[in-house]
């Protein structure tokens, strides 16, 4: 194993509810065979077909917050299956969406934390925090767990991620902004919903560890209007392009060429792909064969919030399964906003990219 110097979190397990799947194994399992969860939903588009979605096959049609409480408790008590003796001293960090995002199912993030924690069996005195920033709330949680795991004021951090953007009111919004994916349009994102849920440990790098970690913001966000003319500032993919620089810095490898495969939130959207790309160039000067990049809205569409747990859940079960793409690993997500995090976790060696560092 290779001395990694990471910063103090190690994901130990993690757990996924999908459209594909109602279990980690199961869902990435699906997702590595590029099976999709896409159904006709019950919402109508303009023109008169039935609006695509990523909906989850629950046992019961639960609707609202409820719905996404029992998506949350599923993960999580997928993540905890092996770990039941973390229960007793555990923090769990919520990642939800946007305060200002219509349709969005949790109105009452403390209420809502309670129903996870009766659904999943655990004690209502565990500690919770919430963090409403959508898409990329992950990495917020990332670095939210960090310092408390630093701090010593756990020994185990769970963050969840869960969200739905199937409620009539989201897909009214979307169809508004013409970001739908649909017969007419193109440009546009298939809505889902999933929750996911990572269990994070302190100590020295090993096994999953992050590394790496960038959270900044680009100013030409979608749809901006800052300028003087009210039209869109030009996309140079500056904030994501230093979440590269940072997570890079912070992970010792200073090139994007050293990183073996990339996770993306990016699910159909013109913007998100040229922002991806954009950084991309402009980190990389090392010549490498294509790089692979994953995008589980291949497969679930645009599932919000859960985004970044499920990368890097995902990441965690294509490296102890065996079929990840090298050991350094980066997962990317940005939201409308123009928030933007990067997340580099590290494993130990494989033989091709050591083979490919000596070259």
């Amino acid at each position: 194993m290779s001395a990694l110097k990471g910063l103090g979190l190690n994901i130990l397990s993690a757990g996924m509810v999908t459209a594909v799947g109602l279990s980690r194994a199961a869902s990435a399992a699906a997702l590595r065979g590029a099976i999709d969860g896409f159904a006709e939903t019950q919402f109508v588009v303009p023109g008169g077909d039935w609006l695509l979605g990523a909906p989850v096959p629950l046992p019961k049609n639960w609707i609202g917050e409820k719905r996404l409480a029992h998506l949350a408790a599923g993960a999580v008590v997928d993540a905890l299956e092996e770990h039941a003796a973390v229960k007793a001293d555990l923090e769990v960090i919520f990642c939800l969406a946007e305060t200002d995002r219509p349709g969005r199912p949790v109105r009452a993030p403390e209420s809502f934390a309670q129903k996870v924690l009766k659904y999943a069996g655990l004690s209502s005195q565990t500690k919770c925090q919430v963090i409403t920033h959508g898409r990329p709330s992950g990495f917020v949680a990332l670095e939210q767990a960090r310092r408390l795991l630093r701090d010593g004021e756990n020994t185990h951090v769970l963050i969840v991620g869960a969200d739905t953007l199937l409620t009539g009111p989201t897909v009214a919004h979307y169809l508004r902004k013409n970001r739908l994916l649909t017969a007419e349009n193109a440009n546009g994102f298939v809505p889902g919903e999933a929750a996911a849920a990572i269990l994070c440990a302190p100590g020295n790098a090993a096994h999953f560890a992050l590394t790496g970690l960038g959270l900044t913001r680009e100013k030409a966000f979608l749809y901006n209007g800052l300028d003087e003319d009210g039209l869109d500032l030009p996309l140079r993919a500056e904030g994501m392009t230093q979440a590269y620089r940072d997570a890079l810095e912070m992970s010792a490898l200073q090139d994007f060429g050293r990183i073996d495969f990339r996770l993306s939130d990016i699910s159909g959207e013109h913007y998100f792909f040229k922002q991806s790309a954009l950084a991309m160039q402009r980190t990389m000067r090392l010549h490498r064969d294509p790089q692979p990049i994953w995008s589980p809205a291949d497969c679930l569409g645009n599932i919000g919030a859960a985004f970044v747990p499920l990368m890097v859940a995902w990441g965690l079960e294509a490296f102890e399964k065996g079929y990840a793409d090298g050991h350094r690993i980066m997962v990317e997500g940005s939201g409308d906003d123009g928030a933007c995090g990067t997340a580099i976790f590290q494993t130990p060696d494989r033989k091709d990219s050591r083979q490919r560092d000596a070259a």
